[in-house]
């Protein structure tokens, strides 16, 4: 849990999470020009796109590989929102828009629509993003098992024919009769020798009067059903009048009036998090709000990062999440049978890492700037090649690139930055100097290929760091800062 804006709170999680979220769940202010108490809503149209786009490329960034990233919205800008997302994450990437019913009744105080509902954009990091198909019990009620086949339950129907036109699999069949059992239009779902063997099995069988192909389908087959780009079962995904009630739940002694206007129910983001994340995957909220996907992947077993600017963070998010920790029993508590436990840190953003003459911050910790230079280079987020931080070394570490471009080359990275050597001056053993140089090597291990080393200064000569195969950078001035 980060309290800080959340601009500067993702540029500084990128040296150690970049690539590693799994789902990002987002619920920026609409815009509405409503004057809500915990947000400026206010926004001009062009300001309020300008601040989401950095927002959104650093959020894409910190996406994995098989991530996704579902940003709630209404129709004020959520057309807007589309056409920027195309842009960030590539219109390839588009998975689909899912349209959640908001409201438990219509509002019969409006003069034209009453809005029941919100949207919420879905991309994949990369094309053909793959959700959890999820069980339905409902559903799946036709499925008995009246002669206790050791399959488990199951039913039988005619769902024999291929969904698409296979004119090789359009053969008749003879039934054991002599009746001729003629093939669907578009052909039969399997090769003849197939059905043959799944009626070996018992799969496929002919009914009773030889007319028809009958095929078992067993409920441990079906690995769930696709998730619907629709969201109306109130029961599932609750609505806002019940989150309302969830966060009175959580504060009885505070008036619904200093509560969110239109917070998220953790049914809803329950589903979320179901199609999108396994447990242990790693969720994150910069928008955090009133702390529901927080709330929500701890009871669920997930790991998360939930971000906030406000003073509610301090007055919401963090009393609920303990209290989630303590076993708190609303939302999706009994659904999860959570009786608490796990845990949460909280943070204060600190100062940047540039002060505003482009100075690094004297109280900037090593390991900090080492992450920050790791990913400058690398690309990637750090992590420490020791155990302890007493045991850190000037040496970061040496990575092998992949991809056509880069693949095999190696680098390592080293910086020498106050006191990491155990000089007791601030700034000694900035210098990169046969002394400083040899302890970096040593450190390096077996290591011995090209380097890069950051440092206040170098006193080597440029033959000699082209011999060593060192490329020096200049501390803070090669620095580079994210924008």
């Amino acid at each position: 849990m980060i309290q800080g804006d959340n601009l500067e709170a993702l540029k500084s999680l990128l040296p150690f999470y970049a690539g590693q979220v799994k789902c990002i769940y987002i619920d920026p202010p609409y815009n509405t020009g409503s004057a809500f108490e915990h947000y400026d809503d206010n926004l001009e149209h062009s300001k309020w796109l300008a601040m989401m786009w950095p927002r959104l490329e650093l959020l894409r960034e910190l996406l994995s590989e098989d991530g996704s990233i579902w940003v709630s919205i209404d129709d004020r800008e959520g057309h807007y929102l589309k056409v920027i997302m195309d842009e960030v994450f590539g219109r390839k990437n588009y998975v689909t828009t899912v349209v959640w019913r908001t409201s438990d009744s219509s509002n019969n105080n409006v003069t034209q629509f009453s809005l029941d509902h919100n949207d919420t954009h879905i991309y994949g990091k990369k094309p053909g993003w793959r959700p959890n198909f999820l069980d339905n019990p409902e559903k799946r009620k036709h499925f008995k098992n009246p002669d206790n086949d050791p399959r488990g339950p199951w039913f039988d129907g005619n769902n024999m024919q291929n969904p698409g036109l296979r004119p090789n699999l359009q053969y008749n069949v003879t039934a054991p009769n002599g009746t001729i059992i003629k093939h669907p239009p578009n052909g039969w779902r399997w090769s003849w020798e197939t059905v043959q063997a799944k009626m070996a099995t018992g799969e496929i069988r002919f009914s009773e009067d030889n007319k028809r192909i009958i095929r078992r389908t067993y409920m441990n087959d079906m690995p769930g059903l696709p998730p619907s780009s629709l969201w109306t079962d109130l029961k599932e995904t609750s609505h806002n009048r019940a989150a309302k009630y969830e966060l009175k739940s959580i504060f009885p002694e505070q008036p619904v009036t200093s509560l969110f206007t239109t917070p998220k129910p953790e049914g809803f983001i329950s589903k979320v998090l179901a199609v999108a994340t396994n447990p242990g995957d790693l969720v994150l909220d910069s928008f955090l709000g009133s702390g529901t996907t927080a709330a929500v992947a701890q009871k669920m077993g997930r790991r998360y990062i939930g971000i906030e600017m406000g003073d509610h963070a301090v007055t919401h998010c963090v009393p609920r999440l303990q209290k989630v920790v303590d076993g708190e029993q609303g939302g999706i508590s009994k659904a999860q049978n959570w009786q608490g436990g796990g845990g949460f840190r909280f943070f204060r953003l600190g100062s940047s890492v540039f002060d505003e003459t482009g100075q690094i911050q004297p109280d900037i910790h090593f390991a900090t700037l080492a992450a920050h230079i790791w990913f400058s280079e690398i690309g990637a987020p750090w992590t420490p090649p020791w155990a302890a931080p007493d045991d850190a070394t000037p040496f970061l570490g040496a990575h092998t690139f992949g991809g056509e471009a880069g693949a095999g080359r190696a680098l390592g990275v080293a910086l020498l930055y106050n006191g990491i050597l155990g000089d007791k001056s601030i700034n000694g053993g900035n210098v990169l100097n046969r002394k400083t140089l040899k302890v970096i090597r040593e450190a390096a291990g077996g290591y011995d290929g090209p380097l890069v080393v950051y440092g206040e200064r170098t006193v080597l000569s440029e033959a000699s760091l082209a011999d060593e195969t060192i490329t020096f950078k200049q501390t803070p001035y090669d620095v580079r800062a994210r924008r």
